[in-house]
């Protein structure tokens, strides 16, 4: 959810905000609530709610697959709707970041336990900072999971979490201007 917007993610495409009324892709928002939209999908009436599972209509759910493409936003950014042990998140690509890193606020919005895993001083491009070094359970982007991901945890707010290197090393990647494919190795 985003507002009063419905944050739409279709056949694996780059998220879009939807509000009521609006279609996208096939896909037509009817309302928004708190943290669940009401979709017509196929003619179907469909309730989706934030942190369930994708919904799938007319064909089976993802068996877990090994590529993921992404495009990038206006700003050269590559972001992607995902998930930590089963909870959504919004991610974006740093191939900078040696591992995948979590803003303090958002890791207990997910109900991690990260501090009881190593603390570390981060090396950032705002000078060193404290943090915890833990791996986390699960890491889905689309229907592609990884297990055993090293993360890290700062005590500084960040809009996405950075999908680093202990993610992205786990796959090769092909960039053609604004598409990015990562292929699982």
């Amino acid at each position: 959810m985003l507002g009063s917007k419905a944050l739409l993610m279709v056949g694996g495409g780059a998220p879009r905000a939807v509000a009521p009324g609006e279609t996208h892709q096939g896909v037509k928002v009817i309302s928004t609530s708190g943290d669940q939209a009401v979709v017509v999908i196929d003619g179907q009436r469909v309730t989706l709610r934030v942190g369930e599972a994708p919904a799938s209509v007319g064909g089976a759910a993802p068996s877990g697959g090994d590529r993921i493409a992404l495009t990038a936003d206006g700003r050269g950014h590559f972001l992607a709707q995902g998930s930590i042990n089963n909870r959504p998140v919004q991610l974006m690509v740093d191939t900078g970041a040696s591992v995948v890193a979590i803003g303090q606020g958002e890791a207990d919005r997910l109900g991690l336990n990260y501090k009881a895993g190593r603390p570390v001083q981060m090396s950032t491009a705002n000078g060193t900072a404290p943090g915890w070094l833990f791996k986390l359970g699960s890491l889905r982007v689309g229907d592609v999971v990884a297990y055993d991901v090293d993360a890290v945890v700062t005590p500084a707010p960040m809009p996405a979490i950075l999908l680093g290197n202990s993610f992205l090393n786990r796959f090769n990647m092909r960039r053609d201007g604004d598409q990015m494919m990562l292929i699982k190795r």
